[in-house]
């Protein structure tokens, strides 16, 4: 008998999956506990539909985010420190810093866990800093740090 998994099961599979069992198994285990639902053609076509939702939703997250990366790529952004009597930097600039400019700068609210350094920026001049939006999808930008 054919069944659609509404759980993962262990030794058959796993959630939303249509999956060949015994009769008396679906009867008198899957179907009680409301682990697996027949394989009909509502279920199936509901199954279909809801498989084909969830990809155009990640499509459209997907394009949503190429933009993104395309409006963030090659900018550049200021971040004013102060320093000390040897010329050091006060501190460092943090990825906190570089997201309150990104978003003074663009009106873009980002999440200051998405932006990766290399290293903390201890000093003045330019450093090229990669934003993580999406999966492998990143935008590459410039950080100026002065006066």
């Amino acid at each position: 008998m054919k069944v659609i998994l509404l759980c993962d099961v262990k030794g058959q599979g796993k959630k939303d999956q249509i999956v060949n069992v015994s009769d008396g198994y679906a009867r008198n285990f899957l179907f009680p506990q409301k682990k697996a639902v027949p394989a009909d053609a509502k279920a199936t076509n509901e199954l279909k539909n809801k498989e084909e939702s969830k990809q155009f939703k990640i499509n459209e997250d997907r394009k949503a985010a190429m933009a993104l990366a395309e409006k963030i790529n090659n900018v550049e952004i200021e971040v004013v420190m102060g320093h000390g009597a040897d010329g050091r930097l006060y501190g460092s600039v943090t990825a906190k810093d570089i997201a309150e400019q990104l978003n003074k700068k663009l009106g873009i609210e980002v999440d200051k866990r998405k932006i990766l350094l290399k290293d903390s920026i201890r000093a003045y001049g330019k450093h090229d800093v990669t934003l993580k939006i999406l999966g492998e999808i990143n935008a590459k930008f410039i950080v100026y740090v002065h006066e």
